[in-house]
């Protein structure tokens, strides 16, 4: 019970992580945001580098900032929750359910470097290309969905805060985004790219550490034969309804598999039709995009899996304890819906250490996604709304202006949803399994207006509508079926959100592929590829403009950036080749359509062969054999999440390091010749 629960830490620790950790990165990004503007030719004074970090990030880091963009709260909560509650079927379903929208968007990232190459946003695209009826209706899903994931960080954030120190959750809310807001202002998105770095380095640590201590350390578990028996007599103390023999240890979960198709509907609208995941494919270098995003889907997919198949399983495997935060009582299902598992499981385990760790690793979670989350829709509400009706001319250090001022709105807008949904006693689990029948609908029409040619209007604009009709019809009318009642708790159920899900999306698509077929548009791609064709923005530092030729779509990436250095006054940026590694153009890397063909059939082959790997054939067979793991299969599985995490740390840690080496000696050495002259 809430009012028997322990708490851990003192309110002094949540101000002090909140506060604390959120300003140390601001006064971090400054410093890098003023070396950045001092010894490269990229400059955060510039709305391109601000909002597109010049298109010119390697893989490393976009796979580094797909892992931490993707890397929510819920992420670490939820995963959590389904865990406890399904047992080993749910941090399984979580990852897989998950993963598969960003291999996915590896496809829709290439599509955008051939067929949009210079758009700063995704509405970008679909004003271009459908008009501005379109353009409301898509901008009003984007929205939507930025808005539940921004406030869904906050509300699982703040609860599991507030749990761990007693900090007031809506202090908590309001607090959480400030720090983030500092420092994606003063860096942009080039500056989430070096904090998701930074904070995915910690995540991984920290999760890394409790995996070590649950399975080799903890005297009450210490191995994973010690949790396999613990978990069996959970499961004839507590079984789980629909699992095989009520078992934790089993694939064959009803609900557990339920809860994977409603990820895998709700996961795709927040891929696909939330800007921040556009921007890294637009940030990203063409010929690279694809490799980005599927090495970022695969690193991702062990963060839910190894950090629940740990604290999820630890809970449910240690209610009993007198350690555990509500002995002699089992947490109620209130507690567990609002993502306090891994918080009970990690204080009993490490106390007020685990605490603690815990409180680390889920703010760096909430605020790497936060920055990505507000410079995305910073960037939606300066290009798609401020430049496209509201002042079409406007120079760059207004666009730059509009960025920081839009980053302080959305920032206070995920704050207020976020106090609402706490104040209707709306939490984490209701609202992330409700999320995709809201904006499922838009999923299919979003993909094709980049990737299918014959889509029309039409076809887009009613496959978003029916879309939402569909699922909000199945959602309410499956709950008053099943409970006789609508309410929270009913509409919350699995069985109404699944109906509300499988609705919106698969009404969107089957509509929009009917009303295409019906009367099907041709279009052309190049209206898409010349969106800012004629004049972009340069990247010198005063923020001028530097004309192009229209004919400059037809160019590589590298070939353009050298007719914009053609162009540029000498003075306004250093050569290329005293730029660091990591900022200076690559003269090898072909940008050409036949480079991107190969690495569209990269990305289709890989990520359709990943997705039936880890949808149908691993869990499948175990599904429907009714298999209940035994100890060694556990111990087995237990060790691949750790060798799974363990790549994935190098993947999101090393590669960046390994793509930027000798990057930090060149600007030591322009730092120190630089204060040399001054000291002379």
């Amino acid at each position: 019970m809430a009012d028997t629960t322990k708490i851990p830490l003192p309110v002094g620790a949540g101000y002090g992580v909140v506060v604390g950790i959120g300003f140390f990165f601001a006064f971090v990004m400054m410093g890098i945001s003023y070396l950045q503007n001092r010894y490269t030719r990229y400059s955060t004074q510039s709305s391109e580098e601000f909002n597109t970090a010049s298109r010119s990030v390697k893989p490393g880091l976009i796979a580094s900032g797909i892992v931490s963009a993707w890397t929510w709260a819920a992420t670490l909560l939820q995963s959590s929750t389904v865990a406890y509650t399904y047992g080993v079927a749910g941090p399984f379903w979580y990852a897989a359910g998950a993963t598969v929208q960003i291999l996915m968007f590896s496809i829709l990232a290439c599509k955008v470097k051939q067929n949009a190459p210079r758009c700063h946003t995704y509405l970008e695209i679909i004003k271009a290309r459908y008009g501005t009826v379109a353009h409301f209706v898509f901008m009003v899903f984007a929205f939507v969905t930025n808005i539940l994931v921004g406030s869904q960080l906050l509300l699982g954030g703040s609860a599991v805060v507030t749990s761990l120190t007693g900090m007031p959750v809506y202090a908590a809310v309001f607090l959480i985004p400030v720090g983030v807001c500092a420092y994606v202002i003063l860096g942009g998105l080039r500056a989430t790219f070096i904090c998701d770095y930074s904070h995915t380095l910690i995540l991984m640590i920290i999760i890394l550490y409790f995996m070590f201590n649950a399975y080799a350390i903890s005297p009450l578990i210490g191995s994973p034969g010690e949790m396999y028996d613990l978990l069996k007599k959970a499961g004839t103390q507590r079984p789980i309804a629909g699992n095989k023999d009520g078992s934790y240890l089993t694939l064959k979960s009803n609900y557990g598999l339920v809860f994977g198709v409603i990820q895998l509907c709700s996961g795709s609208g927040t891929v696909f039709l939330d800007q921040a995941y556009w921007q890294r494919a637009i940030a990203s270098k063409p010929s690279t995009a694809v490799r980005a995003y599927l090495l970022g889907g695969l690193a991702w997919f062990a963060i839910p899996f190894g950090f629940s198949t740990t604290l999820g399983l630890a809970a449910a495997a240690l209610t009993d304890n007198p350690r555990f935060p509500t002995y002699p009582e089992v947490p109620t299902s209130g507690q567990i819906s609002s993502g306090l598992a891994a918080a009970f499981a990690a204080e009993t385990l490490m106390g007020q250490g685990g605490a603690i760790a815990l409180l680390i690793v889920l703010f760096m979670a909430v605020t790497s996604c936060a920055s990505a989350e507000l410079i995305a829709v910073s960037s939606l509400l300066t290009f798609d709304v401020y430049k496209a009706y509201i002042s079409p001319k406007a120079e760059p250090k207004q666009l730059v202006f509009v960025s920081h001022l839009m980053i302080c709105v959305f920032g206070l807008t995920m704050s207020m949803f976020a106090c609402i949904w706490n104040a209707a006693s709306i939490d984490l689990g209701w609202l992330f399994l409700v999320m995709g029948l809201l904006i499922g609908g838009a999923v299919f029409p979003a993909a094709f207006a980049i990737t299918w040619r014959k889509q029309s209007r039409a076809g887009a604009i009613s496959g978003c509508l029916c879309g939402l009709a569909a699922g909000l019809t199945a959602w309410l009318a499956t709950a008053k079926s099943y409970y006789g009642e609508i309410t929270i708790a009913s509409t919350g159920s699995s069985y109404p959100t699944l109906a509300g899900n499988l609705a919106a999306i698969m009404t969107g698509l089957i509509v929009t592929v009917t009303v295409t077929l019906i009367k099907p548009e041709n279009f052309d791609w190049e209206i898409t590829r010349a969106i800012n064709a004629i004049v972009t923005e340069g990247t010198s530092h005063d923020g001028g403009v530097t004309p192009r030729d229209t004919s400059t779509p037809d160019l590589s990436d590298s070939e353009k950036k050298g007719v914009a250095e053609t162009a540029a006054p000498t003075n306004s940026a250093p050569s290329a080749d005293a730029l660091p590694p990591h900022l200076a153009p690559t003269a090898d890397e072909e940008d050409d359509p036949v480079t991107l063909r190969r690495a569209f059939k990269l990305a289709c082959i890989s990520a359709f062969l990943m997705t039936f790997i880890l949808d149908f054939l691993l869990p499948m067979p175990m599904f429907f054999s009714e298999y209940i793991f035994s100890k060694g299969f556990f111990t087995g599985w237990v060790i691949v999440s750790f060798i799974w995490v363990f790549a994935s740390s190098a993947i999101s840690c090393l590669l960046p390091i390994w793509e930027t080496r000798g990057s930090f000696a060149t600007l030591f050495r322009k730092i120190t010749a630089d204060f040399g002259k001054k000291k002379e």
